[in-house]
């Protein structure tokens, strides 16, 4: 029998706790236009009428959406004057952001494979 196709990360098995927020993680995501408003801010800092306008919907609906993605702890928020600054600061939110954007291509497809790393075999 081939032994399974693994990568050089560490074995482990996540806890029903971390199944549970990261489905969740996964679920704020899953809105088309959410994962733009995560992608623009992990790029830089942004008042809400710029990501409005660059994602292409209302300052309402944008603002709905990044008062989600901040309770959920995706985006954060400062205050300058009246106008709040939203940006992605978490290292772990900018490398999922980056990583699924180097996995889809342009046009939507999957994007080519980096070369398989196998783990060397077990010694028993």
């Amino acid at each position: 029998m081939t032994p399974p196709m693994t990568t050089s990360r560490p074995e482990r098995e996540p806890t029903k706790a971390q199944l549970v927020s990261a489905a969740g993680t996964f679920a704020m995501l899953s809105a088309p236009v959410r994962l733009h408003l995560v992608s623009l801010a992990a790029q830089g800092e942004y008042d809400v009428g710029t990501l409005a306008e660059r994602v292409g919907v209302s300052i309402a609906t944008a603002s709905q959406h990044l008062g989600k993605l901040r309770l959920a702890g995706i985006i954060t928020a400062r205050r300058e004057g009246r106008r709040h600054i939203y940006t992605v600061d978490d290292p772990h939110v900018l490398n999922l952001v980056d990583q699924i954007f180097e996995h889809i291509a342009p046009d939507g497809s999957l994007a080519p494979d980096p070369p398989v790393r196998r783990r060397p075999p077990h010694a028993e």
